[in-house]
């Protein structure tokens, strides 16, 4: 190929415009020529000053104040920027330019529109030209040393040697080099960026352009495009498209690009996918995932799925949420049998509790060691069981602490100790029947609160109007709970108000306290006197036993 002389001439500057016909020179630091089809058309002098200029779209004029943008054709002044430029580099469309400073850079749109609508409307004419000309796209503190734009994405270098290209607000980094090296561009038919140092080797990165493409069709929101230019893209590839996407703003196209299962999670529980969440967490069956989605699943109204989600992670304490709030007795009682078989005491234990099983609650605490709480919980709903509890309790305090262990009474050895014991035992055989019988949680308003109940005249009334045998026992009254119990106040279960009944009512069993025979209540003195003497009639003292060595300051600190 041959160059010829076609025109010459002094100048301080040279640029061209995106019209291969049209070019300007800048002669000093106040006049610019342009010429067309290599002849001079004209010559003009810019308001503020001529310190460099830009070619591309429009023509760029550098001043010590700021950049201007003139049309090639008329000169008319477009926009005036205070940014004093180092690089202005417009896209091949002329849609975007980009404004490189010592320490950032500026990508811009431009809007031929708004430029057209000033024309037909002095009014919209300023000082500094058409205020809408221009729209900031993006902000990016960095050098730029070389760039080039691809589409609308701008590739450059950068002042610590790396090699990025930004589009739509996100930078993705191609290459870091080992040298100094300038962008001379890029040939899509080979997918190959090239660069060049200064020693003249000539380098080139792989910069596939269906990705170009795609990215530079969702930026103008030409999705018809994106479309037919997705299959083109390499797998690996697409989720990198898909990110940017995402960043977009695209979620939905973002879900159908990716292919990595923890993006495709994350978009799905963002867009409140449900299926394709439950096929990923299904697929991956760990504990986060299914937390996540039982967490969706509940904010969506999807209480089935919610409750699978939960039993999938194993996350009790939200099954006995969701289960009590739907006041789903059943699935209280299954979560009950699987929080115990998976450790945790504290759901299974109140799941029990909740449905009125308080033998289970028993039988867990005696299970799990908690002899102390088994007692007094025993003590306070289910007087029949404490003397088989206190006898567990004083064997384990016995292994270590013989002495300590004597201290411990057992009711049936000491029932004079545990005053109003037996007529629990008939408040809990009535009581029994209750907690057998399942309510729905819509007869809540119906009931009447514990704190208004009295459990000693409900007793009375029960067994004087036949209903309630005093001297059924425990056994007894679990059998009869499945039968059809007549109406009366339903206490919530884990109800405390055992109290005791009152000594009018014949509980078939001998009083061993005196004052029990009274015809007024006694007083508190009376009654400590009372106890004092049964305990001192009652006492069974081994005289073979040598106390001198006892020192009960000594038996506290034992514990």
């Amino acid at each position: 190929m041959a160059l010829r002389n076609k025109s010459f001439g002094s100048a301080l500057e040279f640029i061209w415009s995106n019209d291969s016909a049209l070019y300007a020179t800048r002669d000093g630091t106040t006049n610019v020529k342009l010429f067309k089809n290599f002849k001079e058309v004209k010559s003009f002098k810019p308001e503020f000053g001529a310190e460099g200029i830009y070619g591309g779209s429009m023509l760029g004029v550098r001043s010590v104040s700021g950049l201007a943008f003139y049309d090639w054709e008329t000169t008319e002044l477009v926009r005036r920027i205070e940014i004093v430029p180092k690089l202005v580099l417009w896209s091949e469309t002329g849609e975007h330019v980009c404004i490189a400073t010592e320490e950032s850079f500026y990508i811009l749109k431009y809007s031929a529109d708004a430029v057209e609508a000033a024309k037909a409307d002095p009014e919209l004419l300023t000082a500094d030209g058409i205020e809408d000309a221009f729209e900031v796209v993006g902000e990016v503190e960095e050098t730029v040393k070389t760039g080039c734009w691809v589409g609308d994405c701008f590739i450059y270098t950068n002042s610590v040697n790396r090699l990025n290209y930004y589009v739509g607000g996100e930078l993705v980094t191609i290459a870091h080099l080992d040298r100094v090296m300038y962008v001379l561009g890029y040939i899509p038919k080979d997918n190959r960026l090239y660069l060049g140092d200064k020693e003249l080797n000539i380098v080139s990165f792989s910069l596939l352009l269906s990705v170009l493409e795609y990215q530079t069709a969702v930026m103008r929101k030409d999705f018809d495009t994106a479309d037919k230019v997705l299959p083109t893209i390499p797998k690996d590839q697409r989720n990198r498209v898909a990110h940017f996407l995402e960043k977009q703003g695209f979620k939905p196209q973002a879900l159908a690009v990716t292919c990595d299962p923890e993006h495709k999670f994350d978009l799905a529980l963002q867009l409140a996918d449900l299926k394709t969440a439950y096929a990923i967490a299904l697929e991956q069956d760990t504990e986060g995932k299914w937390k996540q989605l039982a967490d969706l699943a509940l904010s969506e109204s999807e209480f089935g799925l919610a409750q699978d989600a939960l039993q999938r992670a194993k996350d009790f304490g939200g099954l006995l949420l969701l289960s009590t709030s739907a006041g789903n007795a059943d699935m209280v009682g299954k979560l009950a049998g699987m929080a115990q078989e998976s450790g945790h005491n504290n759901v299974s234990f109140l799941s029990y509790f909740m449905l009125g099983e308080t033998e289970k609650c028993l039988d867990l605490l005696i299970s799990t060691g908690r002899l102390p709480e088994a007692a007094f919980f025993a003590r306070t709903y289910l007087p029949s069981h404490t003397s088989r509890v206190s006898k567990l309790w004083k064997e384990s305090v016995a292994e270590n602490h013989p002495r300590l262990a004597a201290t411990l009474a057992d009711p049936a050895e000491y029932n004079n100790l545990f005053p109003g014991l037996k007529e629990s035992e008939v408040t809990e055989r009535y009581l029994t029947q209750e907690r057998r019988r399942k309510l729905p949680a819509k007869a809540y308003p119906t009931l009447t609160p514990n704190t208004e109940r009295d459990i000693e005249q409900e007793v009375a009334e029960a067994i004087q109007s036949g209903r309630f045998n005093p001297s059924t026992t425990t056994e007894d009254s679990k059998d009869g709970a499945e039968e059809d119990l007549p109406e009366a106040p339903s206490a919530p279960v884990g109800s405390s108000n055992q109290t005791t009944v009152p000594s009018t009512i014949d509980s078939g069993q001998p009083h061993e306290s005196p004052h029990q025979k009274a015809d007024k209540p006694p007083t508190s003195s009376q009654l400590l006197e009372d106890e004092l003497e049964l305990d001192l009639e009652n006492m069974k003292i081994d005289e073979t036993i040598d106390t001198s060595d006892v020192n009960f300051d000594d038996l506290l600190d034992d514990d």
